[in-house]
């Protein structure tokens, strides 16, 4: 097989030079729209994040590429560009559960993009608290997994603080091995947040018998004692192995596939309808024969998808309980409205916490 000359070579990546040049030229004048429509909303006292705009901007450039382009990298492209073009307006702090590199930081990058401003927390409740008293624009908070279930201090903190539900997002969580050196030789403990040592303990127990595990306060404090031990390996994030410089020993420990967790984004305001939404509710029920059954029959008769029900005790009083109810639609929808109001008649207390486009949505200002 002949092989390619020099000249041709350079002959494409003078054609790549041109092509990268005209992107970047490109970019800097979507820059400057986007500007400009931040200034033009600002005038007319409208919301920057629109909802319904970025579905069809999303659809329109997975409809145009036709499957040329990797359909998944072409929607993380343009969500990095959407989301550095908005912060270009004005700058958005996100608070979430620290130190760095946990997976509550990934998947607020996975949400906002790398241009945002993280402010990592020492708990779920003080990102709630930041939120609420306007320190902070948005937290992101993990609120269920798919294998261990809820996060009682993320459901907790809802019923204690006044924030709305801004937008969700789904991560699916890996767990590597990583150490200093990427030998398995080397590892005489593994360190990590109690969930991802329980989620690869069978793993463990047959690729490193004997070997003592560390539950520490989270999955980046893992990270950092094997940054500087090297007998200390940890289980940890993708986004850890960057930030303290660490070598994968093995990808993917954990024990089942398909670890998924749902975060959500919280804030002050909820964004207006995107036409693929879900609003979420807390709920105390009338202590009376049948009112479960009388509200899940008011959300069935209008036809409301209901997409989870899960109750929490209210501290304090025994026996009694508040429920977290997501529905399916936007509280800008008429069916939904409906459904609410006669909800309301058999609720002894009713909060609507927010209206959000659904978590394969990716989020936009513009």
């Amino acid at each position: 097989m002949k092989k390619p000359s020099d000249s041709a070579l350079q002959s494409v990546r003078k054609r790549i030079d041109a092509i990268d040049d005209q992107i970047l030229s490109l970019l800097k004048e979507r820059l400057q729209c986007a500007q400009e429509i931040g200034s033009l909303k600002a005038q007319a006292n409208k919301s920057k994040w629109d909802p319904l705009r970025e579905r069809q901007i999303y659809e329109r450039l997975t409809k145009t590429n036709n499957g040329e382009f990797p359909e998944q990298a072409l929607l993380s492209i343009f969500h990095e560009i959407i989301t550095t073009c908005r912060l270009s307006q004005k700058k958005v702090d996100v608070a979430y559960l620290g130190p760095e590199a946990t997976f509550t930081h990934l998947a607020g990058v996975k949400y906002f993009g790398h241009a945002a401003l993280y402010r990592p927390m020492e708990s779920i409740e003080d990102i709630f608290s930041e939120v609420e008293r306007g320190r902070t624009r948005y937290g992101i908070v993990p609120v269920e997994n798919s294998i261990e279930g809820s996060v009682f201090s993320t459901l907790d903190s809802f019923m204690k603080h006044r924030v709305k539900i801004c937008g969700e997002v789904r991560l699916e969580i890996s767990h590597n091995l990583v150490n200093q050196s990427g030998d398995l030789a080397d590892i005489k403990t593994v360190a990590s947040h109690s969930q991802p040592l329980a989620q690869c303990r069978e793993w463990l127990k047959k690729n490193l018998p004997g070997i003592p595990t560390l539950p520490v306060f989270s999955t980046s404090a893992a990270a950092q004692m094997a940054a500087k031990d090297r007998s200390i390996a940890a289980i940890a994030s993708s986004l850890a192995i960057k930030t303290y410089q660490l070598q994968v020993v093995v990808k993917g420990i954990e024990d089942y596939r398909g670890n998924v967790t749902r975060f959500v984004v919280i804030g002050n305001n909820s964004p207006s309808k995107s036409g693929r939404d879900k609003t979420s509710l807390l709920i105390g029920l009338l202590d009376r024969p049948g009112t479960l059954n009388r509200a899940l029959a008011i959300l069935a008769d209008k036809g409301i998808n209901l997409a989870k029900i899960e109750s929490r005790p209210i501290k304090g009083k025994h026996w009694k309980y508040l429920f977290f109810i997501d529905l399916v639609g936007h509280m800008e929808d008429e069916v939904i409205v409906e459904g609410c109001n006669l909800l309301k008649e058999v609720c002894s207390y009713y909060e609507w916490l927010g209206s959000y486009p659904l978590a394969d949505g990716l989020s936009s200002d513009l």
